[in-house]
């Protein structure tokens, strides 16, 4: 049945009137070219109206005329297979808690373009880091905490340790080939040399290699496995790096298919890394007394081919990465000059991907608040340009870049464990994601406290801290959580005006839903528009807000949920899993109040 607007029918009847007294045939002619006209005129306006998106409600934040519709960005080279396993997202609207909108005139506008794409996020964006030396990780709270903050990835065996990790060693045992003790940088004995670190260790300080397995499974999960390169440098056989290469593959055959990702050594450049000086009386395949970038190299191809026929014979397919060094020469002895030139002539195009890590602000600084919130965006473009300009140089293909360490080195005000290193890592998550990094894992779950230094620890719940249980998690776990709960599946472009202060990361649920991460590095707090672009918004946003307490200055050691803190000194609300999200209507558009150096985690509803 055709349907047409009134007006049209009317002007129909009119002129059959016309055409009353005509002739029978003059009738049937004319009567049989009306109709066709009126089918199509009104084919070609149900044809306009089909092309046309209905328009949002005035005034809620959203488009108010037609959109376009959003079209995904060729996958980057430098993501690569880390977004194989992208998958969409639907947003479940948590239990809300009515709120008013803030009265204040808001001067400073967010806005989001759900039209234009900047990426696919990869769940692998969320990883996060362990080491052997924080228990057994058995304990049925800590695996629900890590379970809900959902990381999908968790990298082992804790990095530099990796480079004295015998993986089937018996607990407190090593192979017979490892020299009694290390070399330090300078040639001097290293009086800490220690072989405990083993994949068997029973002792409830350390966890066991298959518990580590059970975690992954546990919190679903996969691993990024770092294997011990150094052994190939410090073993006293007659060919140190097939026997090391071989420990690695039987590795992969013992671990079965159950790993993707495998690290061949870490930050092997370093000179606090075990691989960097070998005492040359004890090895006997001619190696240099200091690593060079193309002796790794080198090195790399031999354990690679050991580990991808060991994939192989299992039916097993896994991806390798290797060692680059993330900022430039700088003569310092403290790392090898000509690192990633050297490495890359070597391997080519052997690598699967490539491994950097970032620790942001410099080691030993004192940083402020505003200096840590700077590194975020300025660090992490500067490595990905550094190292895929190396890359390039070299001549070969690019490979996915996997940050699998990031955190901050600040020092001297508590700042490793403080709200403001929660507001850190929202900025690095949104700016990896924007520099399309393929896969990120934050330094570490668990660290351990300095009595000499207090508050110098990277671990994302305590472990060993004065009047605080262990593994109680620290604010930096709270924003990670609903950043990853208020970001969709793709992210899309945003931009601020009004503030410098304020920083933008939008996203969209495959589901249908937009999303907005706000972020005020400033000192005072800030009213907010959002807005957004070819985009219907529906009846209500949900929200939570995240701020520092009083306590400590600028490096408060809590985080408050929408008003909500913790029930000791320390951390964040223990129920922050059932929390109600505040919820208000779109009507008159969307504001909210992002307090001083704090977050809010925003999601509109769909039209």
């Amino acid at each position: 049945m055709v349907k047409c607007g009134h007006h049209r029918l009317v002007a129909v009847m009119a002129f059959f009137l016309k055409i009353k007294n005509m002739k029978k045939t003059q009738k049937s002619s004319v009567i049989m070219l009306l109709t066709l006209m009126t089918i199509l005129a009104c084919k070609k306006n149900n044809s306009t109206n089909n092309n046309t998106s209905t328009s949002g409600d005035p005034g809620n934040g959203g488009a108010t005329g037609s959109i376009t519709a959003p079209t995904d960005p060729s996958v980057a080279a430098t993501q690569g297979f880390f977004l194989n396993d992208w998958a969409a997202r639907t947003f479940t609207t948590p239990a809300t808690q009515a709120a008013a909108k803030p009265a204040a005139t808001a001067s400073i506008t967010a806005t989001a373009d759900f039209s234009q794409v900047v990426s696919k996020v990869s769940k692998y964006m969320f990883g996060n880091n362990m080491n052997p030396f924080t228990g057994q990780f058995t304990d049925a709270a800590t695996v629900t905490n890590i379970k809900n903050l959902s990381p999908n990835i968790i990298r082992a065996p804790g990095g530099s340790l990796s480079d004295v990790y015998f993986w089937n060693a018996p607990s407190g045992g090593s192979p017979a080939d490892v020299p009694a003790e290390l070399l330090n940088a300078d040639g001097s004995v290293n009086p800490n040399t220690g072989w405990a670190w083993s994949g068997n260790v029973t002792a409830s300080w350390s966890i066991s290699l298959d518990n580590y397995y059970a975690l992954l499974q546990k919190t679903n999960s996969t691993g990024v496995i770092t294997v011990n390169y150094a052994y190939a440098r410090y073993g006293t056989g007659p060919t140190p790096v097939q026997t090391a290469a071989h420990l690695a593959a039987d590795w992969v055959r013992y671990d079965k298919g159950r790993t993707k990702f495998w690290e061949i050594g870490n930050e092997c450049y370093g000179n606090w890394e075990a691989c960097y000086r070998i005492d040359i009386t004890k090895n006997h395949d001619g190696q240099p007394a200091v690593i060079t970038g193309d002796l790794y190299g080198k090195q790399f191809l031999v354990f690679a081919d050991s580990m991808r026929n060991a994939a192989a014979q299992i039916g097993s397919t896994i991806e390798i990465g290797a060692v680059l060094h993330e900022t430039p020469d700088d003569n310092s002895g403290v790392s090898v000059n000509g690192w990633n030139p050297g490495v890359l002539g070597e391997i080519g195009n052997s690598a699967d991907f490539f491994i950097v890590h970032n620790y942001y602000t410099n080691d030993g600084e004192n940083s402020s608040a505003i200096t840590i919130f700077n590194t975020a965006s300025a660090s992490s473009l500067k490595l990905m340009n550094f190292v895929t300009t190396a890359i390039q140089t070299a001549g070969i293909t690019q490979k996915p870049i996997a940050l699998t360490e990031w955190n901050i080195f600040s020092t001297g005000s508590q700042q490793q464990i403080s709200s403001v290193a929660g507001v850190h890592a929202v900025m690095v998550l949104g700016e990896a994601i924007k520099d399309q990094y393929g896969e990120a894992s934050r330094w570490d779950l668990a660290n351990g406290w300095s009595t000499s230094s207090p508050g110098d620890d990277q671990g994302l719940f305590s472990y060993e801290q004065p009047n605080v249980p262990d593994f109680t998690p620290r604010p930096a776990f709270y924003y990670m959580y609903y950043f990853q709960k208020f970001f969709g599946d793709r992210m899309i472009s945003s931009s601020v005006t009004g503030s410098t202060s304020i920083v933008s990361y939008a996203s969209s649920f495959s589901s249908g839903q937009a999303g907005m991460v706000l972020v005020n590095t400033g000192e005072t707090g800030q009213t907010v528009n959002v807005k957004f672009k070819n985009y219907y918004t529906g009846s209500n946003y949900y929200y939570f807000t995240l701020q520092g307490g009083t306590d400590n200055g600028d490096f408060s050691g809590q985080v408050l949920v929408n008003s909500n803190g913790p029930s000791i000194n320390y951390g964040g609300p223990a129920n922050y899993a059932s929390l109600p999200a505040n919820s208000t209507s779109t009507s008159n558009g969307i504001k909210v109040t992002v307090p001083a150096r704090g977050v809010v985690f925003l999601v509109v509803d769909k039209k």
